[in-house]
């Protein structure tokens, strides 16, 4: 039920953060570390940094308003790969901020970067974790993945993408690679 909350809190205060211009605009969300949180070593859950990142991208989406039309193709948001590297521990009841932004993007996927922040305390401004995520907006009723040009287009984006760093060229052939052994491999077992 406390994702619902925090769902329903990005929603409701997107307004009042501003709208954002993709893709040189992020997106910053404020959040506490909550007991429903945390896992057995008394730290935030591995898990829970990937539920939170989605509220982080729910947040790109409905301040720059592609969510109008995500909704009016009924376009489905997908997952295609994330790698996060973890840092420093966050704690019960310590502030951190999500930050989330478009890094580059290809013919129908892009990839973004989300960062947990510590916010407060003597660790203040350290991060805590950072990812790397993969994804596109997936149309059901085409069977494919939405064009990142029409996307740009729907929002009045003429820009091209921005190259890749290489640590996102490494992260996209690291997917590459794991996609190629999925198809590949046996599952134990089988």
């Amino acid at each position: 039920m406390n994702l619902w909350f925090r769902l329903l809190w990005v929603l409701i205060t997107a307004r009042r953060r501003g709208r954002l211009t993709l893709p040189s605009d992020g997106s910053a969300l404020t959040f506490s570390v909550w007991p429903h949180d945390l896992d057995i070593s008394f730290h935030m859950n591995n898990g829970r940094y990937l539920t939170l990142m989605d509220l982080g991208r729910l947040d790109v989406m409905v301040r720059s308003d592609l969510w109008r039309q995500v909704l009016r193709y009924r376009w489905t948001p997908i997952a295609s790969a994330v790698t996060v590297r973890f840092q420093r521990e966050l704690r019960l009841f310590q502030k951190f901020r999500l930050e989330t932004r478009l890094l580059c993007w290809g013919t129908n996927l892009v990839v973004m970067e989300q960062t947990f922040v510590l916010d407060g305390g003597p660790r203040d401004g350290q991060t805590s974790a950072r990812a790397l995520f993969k994804g596109g907006l997936y149309d059901r009723k085409e069977k494919k993945f939405v064009e990142i040009s029409r996307l740009m287009n729907l929002l009045g984006v003429s820009e091209v993408s921005p190259p890749a760093t290489p640590e996102v060229e490494a992260f996209l052939h690291a997917d590459d690679q794991l996609k190629q052994v999925g198809r590949t491999s046996s599952h134990l077992g089988a």
